[in-house]
């Protein structure tokens, strides 16, 4: 299992950002969240939107979630107004594919707080963003533009000692562009696991 693992990393880390440049209009999307409420985009136009791409099984996401640090930028962002989805691609029968009462079982554990989770078991929504990496992060401005992809921080390791001193991209992103300034780096390779798509 953990050569499985290590080749999934690397892999994700090999991947390049994908192909919605920052300043491109975010694709339009609908998705169910795992209390079966439907969401879309379009509805939270005049808001900034995160879009975290999100596997608990992932040792990257692991890092995050085991050690509070997602928990901590939910709360801290939606706190602000700021709407938080996470979105699970992986298909049936693939590494990370949960039920709703899986996912809000694991939500309620880590006491993690997205404005909701996205269920997106045919890849329908990851294709739309080439999300390739668990996390897989974006910030969508209130006009509906991408003003940032890419990892989640510069820190491309399952270590949770990394956290300490971390440069957070997505902090970065959110701090400038909801001060109305430039974000200062505003696309990065994602790194983490593979996104498991069905086949």
């Amino acid at each position: 299992m953990k050569r499985i693992w290590m080749g999934i990393l690397i892999a994700g880390f090999a991947a390049t950002a994908g192909a919605l440049p920052p300043g491109s209009m975010a694709p339009e999307f609908k998705g169910v969240d795992s209390n079966g409420v439907q969401h879309s985009l379009g509805e939270y136009r005049g808001k900034f939107v995160v879009l975290e791409w999100a596997d608990r099984g992932c040792p990257y996401e692991k890092k995050h979630y085991e050690s509070g640090n997602m928990e901590s930028l939910q709360k801290q962002w939606t706190s602000k107004g700021v709407v938080w989805l996470s979105i699970l691609s992986d298909g049936p029968g693939q590494q990370g594919f949960v039920t709703p009462a899986e996912e809000n079982d694991y939500l309620k554990t880590m006491k993690a707080s997205p404005t909701a989770a996205l269920l997106d078991p045919k890849g329908t929504i990851g294709h739309l963003y080439d999300a390739r990496t668990t996390p897989h992060m974006f910030v969508i401005d209130p006009s509906g533009k991408i003003v940032y992809q890419g990892a989640i921080d510069n820190q491309p390791t399952p270590d949770p000692a990394s956290l300490k001193g971390a440069d957070n991209y997505l902090n970065d992103a959110l701090n400038a562009a909801m001060a109305g300034k430039p974000v200062p780096v505003a696309i990065t390779k994602p790194y983490g696991c593979n996104v498991h798509y069905a086949n």
